[in-house]
């Protein structure tokens, strides 16, 4: 009854070891991504057309193309046409930091676009350079307006990871799945437990983000 099954054979430890490997590719993915998509979101801003350009079709092109199609593309499709085997696990981290560069990218372009220009126009009247004006007028701001939405993404990142398990990754809800199957003739009522211990496992993850974010705002706020 219950979690019993919890106890049985090796499964605390599978269902740590999965869980381990979910928290491995959600925060290496998010780190990177935090990293990059900054970077991308200022070469949003340049003013070369071309530039921008490019910048648009990359981000339009990672947001048209389910994840899913990526993770496959890139796992799959890549060793039939290179002879090139990634591992499941670094295949989802690039697919993701792929997503998350476009994504927070666009994040960092909307908050940096969004300040008001008579704040710009005012810090260039009092003589500030241009790297002035954006270390003390635009980044103090972006960031708090950027914050939100990140805080969001990353959150999405850590859930979607649990398509890992398609390419054979076995990250939590996979070593889930195995659980069920193995218990299904004992425990019939095995999926509600094991899915609900893995609701609970995510929450544990993803609520600290919530709360690092609200900590922050509340700072900034005072």
């Amino acid at each position: 009854m219950g979690f019993d099954w919890l106890w049985e054979g090796q499964n605390l430890q599978r269902l740590g070891a999965g869980l381990w490997l979910t928290a491995k590719i959600s925060f290496i993915s998010v780190g990177l991504s935090l990293v990059l998509g900054t970077l991308f979101g200022l070469l949003m801003r340049v003013k070369q057309p071309l530039v921008r350009a490019l910048c648009r079709f990359y981000l339009e092109t990672v947001r048209i193309v389910p994840i899913l199609v990526w993770l496959f593309v890139l796992y799959f499709g890549l060793s039939e046409w290179t002879g090139i085997h990634l591992d499941g696990l670094w295949v989802c981290v690039w697919v993701f930091v792929l997503w998350g560069t476009a994504e927070m990218g666009d994040l960092v372009r909307g908050a940096l676009d969004s300040i008001d220009k008579h704040q710009i126009e005012a810090a260039k009247a009092l003589a500030l350079k241009p790297h002035q004006v954006f270390a003390y007028v635009e980044v103090p701001q972006g960031l708090r307006r950027v914050l939100p939405g990140a805080i969001n993404l990353f959150t999405r990142m850590v859930k979607t990871s649990s398509l890992a398990a398609l390419i054979g990754v076995i990250e939590v809800v996979k070593v889930g799945q195995q659980i069920i199957e193995n218990t299904l003739l004992t425990q019939p009522d095995a999926s509600l437990w094991v899915y609900g211990l893995i609701f609970i496992l995510y929450f544990v993850v993803c609520y600290p983000l919530s709360l690092l974010a609200s900590a922050l705002e509340r700072r900034w706020e005072g």
